[in-house]
């Protein structure tokens, strides 16, 4: 699969390089909690609303308008867990493990 952005428009985000390939778009910055070891892929998207539903964040994935990490995901049930960086469609977001409440 060819690569859709050059890899001289890199920005850095927790030490993690991330395209941004058109500079003229400012990307937003999202933190997601999770309370489980791992989340798949494509029901963050749609949690977040970069996708009206499950299978059309299927297709996001599948042609490699999402990354993970920096690296192109093309993998729609890929275990995402705190530390992980996704970014698609202008969105840049961070996942974060959710910090119990203490009684």
């Amino acid at each position: 699969m060819q690569d859709p952005c050059a890899w001289d428009q890199v920005m850095s985000v927790n030490g993690k390089k991330l395209l941004n390939c058109d500079k003229r778009i400012k990307m937003e910055k999202r933190v997601v909690n999770i309370k489980t070891e791992f989340v798949e892929l494509y029901k963050i998207l749609k949690f977040e609303n970069l996708a009206a539903s499950g299978g059309e964040a299927k297709y996001l994935i599948n042609d490699g308008f999402v990354r993970v990490n920096g690296s192109v995901e093309t993998r729609k049930r890929k275990k995402i867990v705190p530390g992980d960086i996704i970014e698609t469609g202008g969105v840049i977001i961070e996942i974060h493990m959710q910090q119990q409440q203490s009684r």
